[in-house]
């Protein structure tokens, strides 16, 4: 995962911001095992491994993306699933590597699962994911506010994301979720810390 983060500078700390939004949003949702948030963490640090196998004129295209592009970032979630499988890791985490792409209404990928075919922990992971990417800078576009990242993700209810998890993720001020952001990028080194 840190060797990813490092790959590529513009989601640098990516990961851990996700696995905390991912915390935050499964304890909302009622789930309190240690293990199986745990297992959450794991799973969101992991999600992207599969990335490791795309090109970097891909990943760091800073324009949009051609169809054959797409269809090769698309595979990212079973390579990744492909990786991680022979580790033994527990099911959990193999479920947010392979299905965090799913939609909620089956318009995702690799499979088109829908709504609770989809495992609960790629549903939550989904949200966390689309918020940091719509508070975080890309090389295609600015960041947008939390109050802008919470308008999308509700226009996206029931399609795009498990209509539960949005209403998890309504229950919290969005200073809430500014404050998580801000407590798990204050801890990531500073990118002079990797010269030479």
């Amino acid at each position: 995962m840190t060797a990813l983060d490092l790959r590529d500078v513009e989601t640098f700390g990516h990961s851990k911001v996700v696995a905390r939004y991912c915390l935050a949003l499964a304890r909302i949702l009622g789930i309190s095992d240690s293990r199986h948030l745990d297992y959450i963490h794991q799973g969101a640090l992991l999600h992207d491994v599969g990335k490791i196998a795309i090109p970097d004129s891909i990943l760091k295209k800073p324009g949009r993306l051609t169809q054959g592009e797409w269809e090769k970032i698309k595979l990212h979630p079973t390579l990744g699933f492909g990786l991680i499988k022979e580790i033994n890791l527990a099911q959990v985490v193999g479920h947010i590597v392979l299905y965090h792409h799913e939609h909620f209404d089956g318009s995702g990928y690799p499979f088109g699962l829908k709504k609770n075919r989809i495992p609960l922990e790629a549903r939550i992971f989904a949200l966390a994911d689309a918020l940091d990417a719509i508070t975080s800078h890309r090389p295609y576009r600015s960041p947008r506010s939390f109050d802008q990242a919470r308008k999308e993700i509700l226009a996206a209810r029931g399609r795009q994301f498990d209509p539960a998890v949005v209403d998890a993720f309504c229950s919290l001020s969005l200073k809430e979720w500014e404050k998580i952001r801000f407590e798990t990028t204050k801890i990531l080194p500073s990118l002079e810390n990797f010269k030479v």
